[in-house]
């Protein structure tokens, strides 16, 4: 066996560190006045110590470790190794008549000083490491918010990297009073979070990293509005779920998202408790290649359904997540459906061939000017191409239909809006007469989805601005994706036929101030070096969406953020005048927008277009102030 050059200096090293920690254990046992026979018998016993105990830590792969990365594992390493050694040392001594023998105090003083010189060796290496690199690259002085077990990670992991990186981390802040004054790695806790300004000024601080995974939303804006008024910038570590195998990495402290400032605290649902109806069963997901059909597809996913069918009628959109899927779960049965919710035909074939038991439908013209533009499409897509579903899922014994509405469906003022509510009543009027089981799941804004508004703020900040809003009173509610995709998945769970599911999405944000604090974000100073303008209402918006109608209210599910819609008096949609009348203006031609806008009234009379009443000729009149 070889041993490399750098294990043979190393156990020289230890050799002299060992016999120096039995001499000096002799020298004050005796008060530095050794007796000669004493002496004598170390002497006699130099040989044994220098083999045996290199020997055992070589065992104990003493001499495989980057020294330079030591730690409590590493000095509990050395411990044990000297531990073994000096026991093998003292059962050779005691067992071997003609072995020269020492006072038996000695072999504990010279276990004592061959744990503190030998691990002081160790340990001095990487102490001197860190302060050369101090001393050599003084580096961006930041500051990290939170003196627990993530700031501890980023602090070693950053002072393991400090010759890669840029920046030296002066010290901590922390609210918890108790760790006021307390070091941690070698650097203080300097304040609590009003501090900051008055530490950003002393020690010119360019950074601050939030280092507390499981701040809420509200705790991280009002850091980042201190992190503001000091001009310093503000980024945030990961939460624990977002981390691989739970280890930090400092490549993976990111910029502050708009996620972490919505004004709540975000929903959590027990996926793994409620998604058990998902294994081994098909599972259809329509509008696979969207927002939120595309992460409904990545959750489904993950419970093995024995069947995924991917239904999309972008054929881009539909590689792109075919793809995806079938590299992240390889052996999963995928199958890319290219079809179209409007062509009935096709999705009755396609029911029959594949009979999948749960469907989901996420499939929809969304944009509310879009539809203002073109209201015959949004009838045809939402409202047509939804019943089709429903229809070919009630014939093919569909167990479980889940339709995903919108808070624009409450008290409509646009086609978009309107068509969703009708959409809403399509399903849960075919409840009334179906077998299968069919929900609605009503929510607001959902963050960074396709064509949302934060994409397109970050497109203007990076041209320079402006960044355009429409009213300055304008306000929305917002979840994330993943909360909106474990609300429909939950709402598979629970539903039993014919229910608004509605989630308490906490208070509503202005979309001025989410503006105003993704250009902070950016690192800007919003209506100084980016302007904000203020373009007016587009057609079909109104400035505040609602997630309730007026005559619904709520009633409590088994989740504590999720409720039920109470539905008013159940009304067989398909029986309405209005509704065929819709139907086949859709059907037969291309109808004015003005018919559309009267039938959709005469099937949701809170539907207000343009936020204006409708006479019975049709017309549009504004409501009296």
């Amino acid at each position: 066996m070889r041993i490399p050059i750098r294990a043979l200096l190393l156990m020289s090293i230890d050799a002299l560190l060992i016999s120096a920690a039995f001499f000096f254990a002799l020298w004050l046992r005796f008060d530095g006045r050794i007796p000669s026979e004493n002496l004598t018998a170390m002497f006699s016993l130099l040989p044994v110590v220098v083999l045996l105990f290199p020997v055992v830590f070589y065992y104990f792969r003493l001499y495989h470790h980057l020294w330079a990365y030591a730690s409590v594992h590493e000095l509990l390493t050395i411990v044990r190794a000297i531990t073994v050694a000096m026991a093998l040392f003292v059962l050779m001594v005691y067992l071997l008549p003609s072995a020269p023998r020492l006072p038996r105090s000695i072999y504990l003083i010279g276990w004592v000083l061959g744990i503190s010189l030998v691990g002081s060796s160790r340990l001095s290496w990487r102490v001197l490491r860190e302060a050369l690199a101090r001393t050599e690259t003084p580096g961006n002085p930041i500051l990290i918010f939170g003196a627990g077990d993530a700031g501890a990670m980023v602090v070693r992991e950053l002072q393991q990297a400090a010759a890669n990186t840029t920046t030296r981390v002066v010290g901590f802040i922390d609210d918890d009073l108790r760790k006021q004054g307390m070091i941690l790695h070698g650097l203080p806790v300097l304040g609590t979070r009003q501090s900051i300004p008055e530490l950003v000024a002393e020690h010119q601080i360019r950074e601050i990293i939030i280092a507390i995974p499981s701040v809420p939303g509200a705790a991280i804006r009002e850091i980042l509005a201190i992190c503001q008024e000091a001009g310093v910038k503000a980024r945030i570590l990961p939460g624990m779920h977002e981390i691989i195998d739970g280890k930090v990495s400092f490549s993976k402290i990111r910029e502050v998202e708009l996620e972490d400032l919505l004004r709540r605290e975000p929903v959590s649902v027990d996926i793994e408790e409620i998604a058990g109806y998902l294994h081994d069963q098909t599972v259809l997901v329509t509008g696979a290649g969207g927002s939120i059909g595309s992460e409904l597809c990545r959750q489904v996913a993950r419970y093995r359904p024995r069947q995924l069918l991917l239904l999309e009628h972008s054929e881009n959109n539909l590689y792109e997540i075919d793809l995806e899927l079938q590299d992240r779960f390889p052996g999963l049965n995928i199958v890319p459906l290219l079809a179209d919710v409007k062509d009935q035909s096709k999705l009755n074939y396609l029911f029959e061939r594949y009979r999948p038991s749960v469907v989901f439908h996420a499939a929809a013209h969304k944009h509310v000017p879009m539809m203002e533009y073109n209201p015959e499409e949004a009838i045809k897509n939402n409202v047509i191409g939804t019943w089709n579903l429903a229809e070919a899922a009630d014939r093919g014994g569909v167990r479980t239909m889940i339709f995903i509405s919108t808070d624009k469906a409450v008290n409509p003022t646009s086609i978009m809006g309107a068509s969703k509510r009708v959409a809403e009543k399509v399903v849960t009027s075919l409840n009334l007469r179906s077998r299968t089981c069919f929900a609605a799941v009503r929510f607001g804004n959902v963050l960074g989805s396709n064509g949302s508004v934060v994409p397109r703020f970050k497109r203007q900040i990076a041209r320079g601005g402006p960044v355009t809003v429409t009213h300055p009173e304008m306000q929305r509610y917002f979840m994330t994706i993943p909360e909106a995709v474990q609300l429909v998945i939950q709402a598979g769970a629970m539903a039993r036929g014919g229910e608004v599911f509605v989630l308490d999405m906490g208070e509503p944000v202005k979309i001025v101030d989410m503006a105003r604090d993704l250009i902070r974000l950016s690192g800007f100073k919003p209506d100084e070096e980016i302007e904000i303008r203020i373009t007016g209402i587009r057609p079909g918006e109104k400035l505040f969406e609602e997630l309730l109608t007026a005559e619904e209210g709520t009633a409590a599910t088994c989740h504590q953020r999720i409720f039920t819609a109470r539905q008013s008096q159940m009304v067989n949609i398909f029986d309405t005048l209005a509704f065929q009348k819709l139907n086949k203006a859709v059907a037969d031609s291309c109808p004015e927008k003005k018919e559309i806008v009267f039938l959709l009234h005469e099937l949701i009379p809170t539907f207000r277009p343009g936020g204006k009443k409708l006479t019975p000729s049709g017309e549009q009149k504004a409501d009296p102030a």
